[in-house]
Order: structure tokens, then sequence, then C-alpha cells
């Protein structure tokens, strides 16, 4: 009787530990989620201000 329960108690260990790798996991990705949409948002913001600094540019460079 003794090596049945130790298998079942080690079962339920061995799903525990799944569960909070599992979880680390879940809020990993979430935290690298929000940085994509972070840097998605700066790199939208800087190639804007390029494209008007090029504009601006161009534009000098055609008045001269």
């Amino acid at each position: 009787m003794f090596w049945p329960m130790l298998a079942v108690a080690l079962g339920f260990l061995g799903l525990v530990v799944l569960g909070v790798c599992a979880v680390q996991v879940f809020v990993a990705a979430r935290r690298l989620g929000a940085q994509v949409t972070d840097a998605t948002r700066r790199i939208n913001r800087a190639a804007e201000e390029l494209e008007r600094a090029a504009e601006s540019a161009a534009r000098s460079a055609g008045t001269r």
C-alpha cells in the first residue's frame, strides 16, 4: 500500500510543479507581449518623426 500512495503523491507533486511552471510561463508571455506592444509604438513614433524630418530636409534641399 505504501508504493501506490507514494506514486500518487509524487504524481500530484509533479502536477503542482508543472502548474507553477505554466503560471510562470503565462506571466512571462504577458510581460513579453506588453514589451512588444510598447516597442511597436515607439518604432511607429520614430518612423513618423523620421518621415517628417525627411520631408523637411527635402523641402530645404529643394529651395536652395
